[in-house]
């Protein structure tokens, strides 16, 4: 039998054998093919690209010609053209999509431009991902070319004067290539992924999960382990493999696997194997290409151009904001285990664009990275420089320790007299004392964050602790309307989205 029984059109297995090269090289390939393609637009005739496409030094060139940008700037003073369907503003031709993304700490939707060649290019790094499978041992063959549960955005995208707008995986599942939605490896079919109501749409998923032969699924890990409840106990099953025997593979990213693990994996019956990626409104950026690693490879060599700023001090603030003389690396720059901030500009009109996440490099040789958290979403009230990988670890340690389920978790600061704490709010319907709890955290922060555990000796007084049972954060997350699809609820809680959730549990105090 083939490893994968798929047959994949000549021309996209062209495309998806492209020659490796070094990773400076790859990336200057793909920085002069993104200057050329938009030399002609308003963007690229402001900053010259045809100058810079002469220069020797390209990457340099690029870097002292066009300015680094958030959301903020660059939709102020480009994308909003293109959404009023002015063509050739960032990029060739009218922006047809528009991904709507409000990450996890702004309430407004911010307007991400979603081009065919993007969509083409997500698409084809999708691929080489399942092509990695071939290097992978002991895998189950016989899943391999079974159905894929998608568990994403509405397809029903909002229809605006000149384009559409939803969730990138609403967008994306439209455009799933023919021939993979004719095979009929696409679950949950279309008429099922255009229901805008996550209830309704969650409900048809369980009616219709007796008919499908599962291997692969996909999606967010609350969301996802919440549909799987519903699977097993509608049908009385023991276990999700009592229904789909050849469900083997969970394709997963956006937030750390880790704190669901535990519970997700109380639902199977055998183990699976997680692959993880690294697929944003911008772009697919980087992917697990082998197996029983913690990295994701960037993709190097598929119309993102990627620019490493080194996240400390130096080049941000101490609410996350980036300096305006910050120093950028590109990738044969970096150095492993240092945390950097990402810009990338892609096919989809985004120039030296900042997404907002950090990583680190765990393997230069492979270019693996692993997401370390958000520029503005760590902690830092007196110089604890608390990251969501810490946070995330220690929760992991303390769930083994205290040998308890915890899904979901967030932090904020509070005041304590004239110095602060950390208060955290834990998700879990098992059995716990708060003050053990959080001991554990403080205690395993102390020993994966030096900064911390000189801090917990001065300013940072005390950690507390609130238990919440798991249905509070997602009827918080209900109730702002960011259910399903690509919605995860924010590891760090500052300003308005603090004051709401606050607002939220007095209510829920007082029923």
């Amino acid at each position: 039998m083939a490893l994968i029984e798929i047959i994949i059109p000549k021309g996209i297995a062209r495309v998806l054998n492209l020659p490796v090269s070094d990773a400076r090289s790859q990336q200057l390939k793909v920085l002069k093919k993104l200057l050329r393609r938009a030399r002609f637009t308003e963007f690229g005739q402001t900053y010259r690209f045809d100058e810079i496409l002469m220069s020797r030094h390209l990457g340099k060139k690029f870097q002292q010609m066009v300015p680094s940008c958030n959301y903020s700037k660059i939709y102020k003073d480009w994308w909003y053209k293109t959404l009023e369907g002015t063509p050739d503003v960032c990029w060739p031709g009218v922006i047809k999509y528009f991904a709507l993304s409000s990450g996890t700490s702004e309430a407004a939707s911010k307007y991400i431009p979603i081009t065919k060649d993007l969509i083409r290019s997500n698409t084809v790094t999708s691929f080489r991902q399942l092509l990695s499978l071939t290097r992978y041992e002991h895998i189950p063959k016989s899943s391999i070319g079974k159905g894929w549960l998608m568990l994403g955005g509405s397809t029903q995208l909002q229809k605006g004067p000149t384009y559409y707008a939803g969730d990138l995986s609403g967008i994306q599942q439209k455009n799933i290539p023919f021939w993979f939605s004719g095979l009929g490896l696409y679950k949950p079919g279309k008429k099922i992924a255009k229901e805008k109501d996550w209830a309704k749409k969650l409900e048809e998923v369980v009616e219709n999960a007796p008919n499908w032969d599962i291997g692969f699924i996909v999606g967010v890990p609350a969301w996802l382990q919440l549909c799987i409840e519903k699977i097993i106990e509608r049908y009385k099953l023991n276990h999700i493999h009592e229904m789909w025997p050849n469900l083997a593979f969970y394709v997963h990213g956006g937030v750390a696997l880790e704190p669901y693990k535990k519970g997700f994996e109380k639902l199977l019956g055998k183990p699976i194997i997680y692959i993880q990626t690294y697929l944003a409104s911008e772009g697919f950026l980087a992917y697990q290409n082998r197996q029983d690693t913690a990295g994701m490879q960037l993709a190097l060599n598929n119309n993102i151009f990627f620019e490493f700023v080194p996240f400390d001090d130096s080049n941000f603030d101490s609410e996350g904001n980036m300096h305006e003389d910050h120093e950028a690396l590109m990738i044969h720059e970096i150095e492993e285990h240092k945390d950097y901030a990402i810009l990338i500009s892609t096919n989809a009109g985004a120039w030296r664009y900042a997404i907002g996440d950090t990583v680190r490099l765990v393997d230069k040789e492979k270019n693996e990275i692993i997401i370390t958290g958000r520029t503005k979403h760590f902690l830092s009230l007196v110089g604890e420089h608390l990251s969501v990988d810490n946070m995330t670890k220690a929760i992991e340690m303390a769930s083994e320790q205290l040998n308890i389920c915890i899904p979901e978790f967030t932090v904020c600061g509070i005041p304590h007299g004239t110095f602060f704490a950390h208060k955290w709010y834990i998700a879990t319907d098992d059995q716990v004392k708060q003050a053990d709890l959080g001991k554990a955290i403080d205690d395993n922060l102390k020993i994966l964050n030096d900064d911390y555990e000189v801090e917990r000796r001065h300013a940072l007084k005390a950690v507390e602790v609130e238990v919440l049972p798991v249905d509070t954060f997602l009827d918080f997350m209900n109730a702002r309307g960011k259910v399903g699809g690509q919605h995860k609820f924010p590891r760090v809680l500052k300003g308005n989205i603090l004051e709401e959730w606050q607002g939220f549990l007095q209510k829920q105090n007082a029923i």
